[in-house]
């Protein structure tokens, strides 16, 4: 039997966006539609896979989206990416300030008006992460430092990474649901569930027996996905960048 959702329940979930804003408000616009030619339903959940900041160019604009202008009438549930996880510990320490930059934390610094022209030397790194705390407004930080791990709903459970093979769902490590690629990605085993994951881009959407890979590559020319559940249905919603013109 295909797994399903709790009932009385539709759930998009929508994988990572990378700062690209504007791909997020086309599918969110898409969701509604979608939404629209369904039957009323009790309950209607976003669930956002994480890394919403980092390479794209509209990291800030990203937030601003979530935090004010998701759609009516759906609880949201924000999970933890490893960029989000990146980010915050760059503030705090210049050796992970280093290696956010260098992961693309400069595209998130730029799209809060701090430009970075040459490789920042040490002290220049602490200068740039006092002056982005400056700039990041107080619920973007709440909005970063309360992102919760984990989601589930029925035969489902949400991650932004995946899971490790070898423990249960109930006692997961954050740094492997943040983190983890080849030893869940090329795992035969039955979880228990299906996790529904980003963080590993790939040109299409992974679907196998245990688990529902999302992240088609937005900011790397892709598309973003959202994956709708509903009973024992799955849909697929795309938005894609329309190509550049030469």
């Amino acid at each position: 039997m295909p797994p399903g959702v709790l009932e009385n329940t539709r759930i998009y979930a929508i994988g990572d966006i990378h700062g690209c804003h504007e791909l997020l408000k086309t599918l969110l616009d898409q969701i509604i539609t979608h939404d629209l030619t369904r039957p009323r339903i009790k309950t209607k959940i976003l669930v956002f896979l994480g890394d919403y900041v980092d390479r794209g160019e509209n990291s800030k604009a990203v937030i601003d989206i979530l935090l004010d202008a998701c759609p009516q009438g759906y609880d949201t549930v924000f999970l933890k990416g490893n960029h989000e996880e990146m980010l915050l510990n760059a503030l705090n320490d210049q050796a992970a300030a280093d290696f956010w930059l260098r992961n693309g934390g400069r595209q998130t610094l730029a799209s809060y008006g701090i430009s970075i022209d040459t490789d920042p030397a040490e002290l220049t790194i602490k200068q740039l992460m006092e002056e982005f705390l400056e700039r990041l407004p107080q619920e973007h930080l709440a909005f970063l430092t309360n992102l919760q791990l984990t989601f589930e709903s029925g035969d489902y459970f949400f991650a932004h990474a995946g899971i490790h093979p070898d423990k249960p769902l109930n006692d997961q490590e954050e740094r492997h649901l943040l983190w983890i690629r080849d030893r869940f990605l090329f795992s035969q085993e039955d979880f228990g569930k299906v996790i529904v994951h980003g963080h590993t881009p790939a040109r299409d959407v992974e679907s196998a027996n245990n688990r529902i890979g999302i992240d088609t590559a937005a900011v790397y020319g892709g598309k973003l996905t959202a994956l709708m559940l509903e009973g024992r249905e799955q849909i697929f919603l795309y938005a894609k960048a329309p190509p550049k013109k030469k």
